[in-house]
C-alpha cells in the first residue's frame, strides 16, 4: 500500500476545496461518524464506513441512508481488524470517531502505512466555508465542559447571536457547520479523545477548565492525557482562558503556540487580578475585558444569578464554570448585560445535581454525570451529610484522595459496579467507621432491580436531613448504556419508591 498524496490533504481547508474522489475510511457509525461520512459523500469522496456493531436499529438506518449515497458500509467485528483497502490499493485518509483508541487495529494499520488520521472535529474544521465561517469558542477540561458550553450558549444567545453548543455535548460540529442557516458563533465542547486527533483548529478563544487524571486507559498515562487537553490552546487567536486555581492550565497556556496578540485570561473563585475574572463579595467581576482594567472591574452577574444561588451560595464548581463561560463570551465581544441575562436563563442539564423527590425527610440528588473522582468532588462537598451511591469503571483513576476528602460527610455508602472493591478498600483506609453496602447482593444482572436495591440500601442508611447522592465517580458502561441511562434508572427508582411511600 502506498502513502497518500500529503499535498492534496494540505489543500483541504474549506468545504469548497477539491474533496472529489478522495478515498476515505470512516471508523464508527455513531452520530459523529454518520455526520462525517455524509459530509464527505456530499462532496464527492469515496467512503468506506467500518463499525464492529452488528446492526442496531439506529445503525441499520444510518447504514441504509449512507448506502443510498453510495457509501460502502461494513458492519461487524470482522471489519475492524485491519484497514480496508480500495481496489487501487490506497487509502488517502482515515476519519475516526472519538472513542476509537490509537491502538485499535484499523487505526494502528493506518499509522503504519503513513495514512493521515483525522478526528471528526478536524474534519469539521476543514469543512468550514472559505469565507465568513463562524468563530469557534472551545472548551475542554476533565470536568464541567458541558455545563460551561451550555452556559456559553445561553450568554451568546442573550446577546442576540445565533449560537449553538456543539461537539462532545451532543450535536456534531460538522452538522452545525453545514446547517442551511449559518451560525454566528459556535460554543464547542472538546474531549481529550477529540483533541488527540486534531491538528489545525484555530479557535477565537479557548479554555481548559481543569486537569485531573481521567481516561488513563485510553491515553496511556497522565502525561499524554494532559498533552491532549493542552492542544486546545494551539493557534488560539484572541484569548486563552485558564483556571488560576489549577496551575497546570496556566502552564499549558505558557507553552502554547498562539496567534500573535492572543491574551492569557485567568478565572478564579477569589478576587481577580489584572487580566482575570473572579468574585468580589457576591459579584462576578471582569478585570480583563474593560478599558480601565488596571483600576476598575466590570460587574457581570451576581452569585444569585447562578443555579442554586437563590441563597447566594451556588456550588463552587458552577461559579467556576460561569466565570469561564463569561470569559470566552467576553473575548468574543459580548456585553456585560448579556452575560447576566444568559446566566439567569441557564438551567443545568439532566444528571448534573438534579434534585429529586424527598422520602421520609431524605433528599435524593442525581449527579450521574460525575463519571470520575474529580467530577464527584464538587457534589460531595455541596452537602453536609451524605449517603453516597458510587461505583463503576474507574478507568485507572485513583479514588483515595476523593474518599479521604469526603469521609467526614459520609453517613454511609452504597457501592455498585465493576470497581466497587477499589472503592471499598479506599473507604476502609480513610473512612473505616462508615457503613458500606454493596449491590447487587445476589446474582441479578437486571439493572433496574440493581438500582431499586441501591435505593433501598441507601434508605436503610439515611436519616432525615441526609442527602442520598448518586455521584458515582466512575464511568457507567460496565452496567449501563451510558451515564444518562444510569441517572434515569436512579430517578425512576426514587420516584417509584416515593410513590409507594406516599400511598
Amino acid at each position: 500500500m502506498t502513502a497518500p498524496d500529503a499535498g492534496r490533504l494540505t489543500g483541504l481547508t474549506h468545504r469548497d476545496a477539491d474533496w472529489a474522489g478522495l478515498r476515505v475510511v470512516v471508523t464508527g457509525l455513531g452520530i459523529s461518524g454518520f455526520a462525517a461520512a455524509d459530509a464527505l459523500l456530499e462532496r464527492g469522496a469515496q467512503v468506506i464506513v467500518v463499525d464492529a456493531g452488528n446492526g442496531s436499529t439506529e445503525q441499520s438506518e444510518r447504514a441504509r441512508i449512507l448506502g443510498i449515497l453510495d457509501a460502502d458500509v461494513r458492519l461487524g467485528p470482522e471489519h475492524v481488524t485491519d484497514l480496508p483497502a480500495y481496489a487501487e490499493g490506497q487509502v488517502d485518509l482515515v476519519v475516526t470517531s472519538p472513542g476509537w483508541r490509537p491502538d485499535q487495529p484499523v487505526l494502528a494499520a493506518a499509522a503504519r502505512h503513513g495514512i493521515p488520521i483525522w478526528g471528526e472535529v478536524e474534519l469539521a474544521w476543514r469543512m468550514r466555508p472559505a469565507t465568513g465561517a463562524a468563530p469557534w469558542l472551545t472548551v475542554t477540561g476533565t470536568n464541567g465542559k458541558t455545563t460551561t458550553v451550555q452556559m456559553l450558549e445561553a450568554i451568546l444567545r442573550a446577546d442576540g447571536l445565533r449560537a449553538l453548543a456543539v461537539g462532545n455535548v451532543g450535536t456534531p460540529i460538522i452538522e452545525a457547520l453545514l446547517d442551511p442557516e449559518p451560525y454566528d458563533v459556535l460554543a464547542v465542547e472538546l474531549s481529550s479523545f477529540q483533541l488527540h486527533w486534531s491538528e489545525s483548529i484555530s479557535a477565537m478563544a479557548s479554555c481548559v477548565l481543569n486537569v485531573a487524571p481521567d481516561h488513563l486507559d485510553w491515553h496511556g498515562g497522565e502525561g499524554p492525557y494532559a498533552a491532549a487537553k493542552a492542544k486546545i490552546y494551539e493557534n488560539t487567536q484572541v484569548a486563552c482562558v485558564y483556571n488560576v486555581d489549577d496551575p497546570a492550565t496556566e502552564a499549558m497556556v505558557e507553552e502554547a503556540d498562539v496567534v500573535e496578540g492572543c491574551r492569557a485570561i485567568g478565572f478564579t473563585l477569589g478576587t481577580p487580578n489584572l487580566s482575570m475574572l473572579g468574585v468580589v463579595d457576591d459579584v462576578l467581576a471582569d478585570r480583563a475585558f474593560v478599558a480601565e482594567r488596571k483600576t476598575s472591574a466590570a460587574e457581570l452577574a451576581t452569585l444569585r444569578d447562578l443555579p442554586g444561588g437563590a441563597d447566594g451560595a451556588p456550588a463552587p464548581h458552577l461559579v467556576a464554570d460561569a466565570l469561564a463561560a463569561a470569559a470566552l463570551a467576553r473575548a468574543y465581544g459580548v456585553s456585560t448585560a448579556a452575560v447576566q441575562r444568559g446566566l439567569r436563563d441557564f438551567r443545568p442539564g439532566d444528571h448534573r445535581g438534579t434534585e429529586l423527590e424527598e422520602i421520609g425527610g431524605v433528599r435524593f440528588v442525581n449527579d450521574s454525570k460525575a463519571t470520575n473522582p474529580h467530577a464527584a468532588a464538587g457534589p460531595l462537598q455541596a452537602h453536609a451529610s451524605i449517603v453516597w451511591v458510587a461505583g463503576g469503571q474507574l478507568k485507572g483513576a485513583d479514588i483515595d484522595p476523593l474518599v479521604a476528602a469526603s469521609a467526614s460527610r459520609l453517613r454511609g455508602v452504597v457501592l455498585m459496579g465493576q470497581d466497587r472493591a477499589e472503592f471499598a478498600a479506599a473507604l476502609g483506609r480513610h473512612a473505616p467507621d462508615v457503613p458500606v453496602l454493596e449491590v447487587p447482593s445476589g446474582d441479578t444482572t437486571d439493572v433496574t432491580a440493581v438500582m431499586d436495591e441501591a435505593i433501598e440500601a441507601a434508605l436503610s442508611l439515611a436519616r432525615p436531613g441526609d442527602v442520598v447522592l448518586l455521584a458515582p465517580a466512575a464511568a457507567s458502561l460496565d452496567m449501563f448504556d451510558s451515564y444518562a441511562v444510569r441517572g434515569e434508572l436512579f430517578t425512576a427508582s426514587v420516584r417509584r419508591r416515593a410513590g409507594g411511600a406516599e400511598s
